[in-house]
């Protein structure tokens, strides 16, 4: 009897340990929070206000931060808009913490470096804008694994490289912008699977080869931009 009672006492404690361990570990608008401080971070301004210096206070909610909007449903951030702050640095793999975000927009700034791989944990993603910023390496594949995405605005940075095919996976995805930077090589012609995209730019590229016809079978297209390449 008494070994049954131990047994029992110590699954108790085994499940009520667990059940803590899952609590702790599962995200909410702290990790959203922290995820946020870890990118203020990782970046300067050179505008003389500081907004986000002084705005994105820790002793604050993080839903009254200047560019973010929250779900009042599950009181998470849905959206980061910090675009034309005059920004410098780095964009942390924290930012793939925000697993609710919607939309991603840090365009007209000065970020540098490699977008991170952590960008393909936002599984709720609709929109992403980063152009016109410093940005380099190649464009990653990881973000066709964005099954939700429909806008994605890469233009004005320093990627080079090939169009990842995986970008075709993007099936629900709308406009894709990745003019003005140092592509090279063809034109995937799986992009001619993008069934809902109408607007696709490709203009100011080093791009070569011929122009996949499976493009011009998308039936919603409305605008296509590719001069100032080396197509055939």
């Amino acid at each position: 009897m008494g070994r049954s009672c131990n047994l029992l006492f110590g699954l108790a404690v085994f499940i009520l340990l667990h059940y803590h361990t899952s609590l702790a570990i599962v995200p909410n608008i702290s990790t959203d929070k922290d995820a946020l401080l870890a990118l203020k971070s990782h970046i300067s301004s050179s505008d003389p206000n500081d907004i986000i210096a002084s705005n994105w206070s820790s002793s604050s909610s993080v839903c009254s931060w200047i560019g973010i909007t929250c779900s009042s449903r599950h009181n998470r951030i849905t959206a980061l808009d910090i675009s034309s702050m005059q920004l410098y640095g780095t964009v942390p793999p924290h930012v793939g913490n925000l697993s609710f975000l919607v939309s991603l927009d840090i365009s007209n700034n000065n970020f540098h470096g490699e977008l991170p791989e952590e960008l393909s944990h936002l599984q709720r993603l609709k929109l992403i804008i980063v152009e016109s910023n410093n940005f380099t390496g190649v464009i990653p594949s990881f973000l066709g694994l964005l099954p939700n995405l429909r806008i994605l605005r890469l233009s004005s940075n320093q990627f080079y490289g090939k169009i990842p095919p995986s970008l075709s996976n993007l099936t629900k995805l709308q406009g894709l912008g990745v003019e003005r930077n140092f592509l090279e090589g063809e034109i995937p012609q799986e992009l001619g699977n993008l069934r809902y995209m109408t607007i696709l730019d490709l203009q100011l590229n080093q791009l070569t080869g011929s122009i996949p016809p499976s493009i011009f079978n998308i039936t919603t297209m409305r605008i296509i931009t590719l001069f100032k390449n080396n197509l055939a």
